[in-house]
C-alpha cells in the first residue's frame, strides 16, 4: 500500500451515527466506504447488525458488506487483506477511502500496520478443543486463552466457544511462526480518524430506541429465517446482541419481552467494550459530539483541513 495514500477513518460506539456521517462525507469528498464492522460482512444479517440501508448504499459505494454466509469464517487477517486492497483500488480511482466501523481491533490493526498471517482452519485442533469443552465446560478453554493471550481473551465472550477456539488456533499457529522484522511496513501514514461519541445516557437511550425499531422492522423474522436454514443463534456471527437473545426466545427459554430487554443490555455492554478500544483521550482521534447540530459541518471542515494540509 503506497505510504502517501490518504485514508479517512470514522470510529466510535454503535448507534452513535457513524454510517450517516460517513455517507455524507463520502458524497462531499468523492469517497468510497470500507466496512470495518465484524458482523456486517455477513449476508442476511441486515437488521440486527444495523447494516447501511439500501438508500445509504445508493448514495455512496460500499465495500466489505455482504461478502460471506453466516457459517463462514472472517478474521482479522482476512479483514486486513481485503481492506488494504480496497484502499489501494479506491485511491487508484482518484477517490477517498473512508473506513467506517466500531470493531476496534480491525481499526487499530489497519492503522498500526499489524502483520497477521492468515491461519488455515485446523480441524484436528478444533475437534480436540471441542472434546475438552464437552468434558470440562467452555470456561476450561477460555482459561487457556487467558493464559496464552490475555489481550485477545479480554475481547471475547467466554460463552462464544467458536471464537475462543479460533483464537487459540490462531495463537498456536502464530507462535510457531513468529513475526520477523523483515515484514513489509503496512501502517497508515497519512490518515485522519474522526470519532463520533455521545453522552452515555443519551447513547443508551438511542440504542434502546434502535432495538425497538429493529423489532418493528422484522428482526425476529430475520433470526427465525436464519435458524430455519441451519444457522444457530448464539454461535459464530449469530452470537452478537439480538441474535443470541432472540434465539433463546425461539428456543422457548425466555419471553420475547425479556429477549428484547437483554438485547438492549448486551448492546450497552458492547458500547463499554468499544470505548476500551476508542478512548476519548486518544490523541489520534478527533472526537465530535453526535448530539451537536453542527457535527456534519465540523467534520467536513476537519476533512477539508486534512486534505489541504497534505496537498
Amino acid at each position: 500500500m503506497p505510504r502517501n495514500t490518504p485514508v479517512l477513518l470514522i470510529v466510535g460506539p454503535t448507534a452513535a451515527g457513524k454510517t450517516s456521517l460517513a455517507v455524507t462525507l463520502a458524497q462531499q469528498f468523492n469517497g468510497e466506504i470500507i466496512n470495518a464492522d465484524s458482523r456486517q460482512v455477513y449476508r442476511r444479517m441486515d437488521i440486527g447488525t444495523a447494516k447501511p440501508s439500501p438508500q445509504e448504499k445508493d448514495q455512496a459505494p460500499h465495500h466489505l458488506l455482504d461478502i460471506l454466509d453466516p457459517d463462514q469464517n472472517f478474521d482479522l487477517a482476512t479483514f486486513l487483506s481485503l481492506a488494504r486492497a480496497a484502499i489501494v483500488e479506491i485511491h487508484e480511482r482518484g477517490r477517498l477511502p473512508i473506513v467506517v466501523g466500531g470493531t476496534g481491533q480491525y481499526i487499530w490493526a489497519l492503522v498500526e500496520g499489524w502483520q497477521v498471517p492468515e491461519v488455515a482452519p485446523d480441524l484436528e485442533f478444533r475437534a480436540a478443543k471441542t472434546a475438552e469443552i464437552e468434558e470440562h465446560g467452555p470456561e476450561y478453554i477460555y482459561q487457556q486463552l487467558q493464559e496464552a493471550n490475555p489481550q485477545r481473551a479480554a475481547q471475547l465472550d467466554s460463552r462464544n466457544v467458536r471464537r475462543v477456539i479460533r483464537a487459540l488456533e490462531v495463537h498456536r499457529a502464530q507462535a510457531s511462526q513468529p513475526r520477523t522484522s523483515e515484514d513489509p511496513p503496512q501502517a497508515l501514514t497519512d490518515y485522519l480518524i474522526i470519532g463520533v461519541t455521545l453522552d452515555r445516557e443519551q447513547l443508551y437511550q438511542r440504542i434502546d430506541d434502535r432495538v425497538d425499531r429493529m423489532m418493528s422492522q422484522g428482526l425476529e423474522e430475520e433470526v427465525r429465517n436464519l435458524a430455519a436454514d441451519g444457522y444457530e443463534p448464539g454461535n459464530g456471527p449469530l452470537a452478537g446482541p439480538g441474535y443470541r437473545e432472540l434465539g433463546e426466545f425461539l428456543a422457548g427459554s425466555i419471553s420475547l419481552e425479556e429477549a428484547v430487554q437483554r438485547t438492549k443490555f448486551q448492546t450497552h455492554r458492547l458500547v463499554r467494550h468499544q470505548y476500551n478500544w476508542f478512548k476519548l483521550e486518544d490523541p489520534r482521534i478527533k472526537w465530535f459530539d453526535a448530539g451537536a447540530p453542527a457535527i456534519e459541518s465540523q467534520a467536513r471542515l476537519a476533512v477539508e483541513n486534512f486534505l489541504a494540509n497534505r496537498a
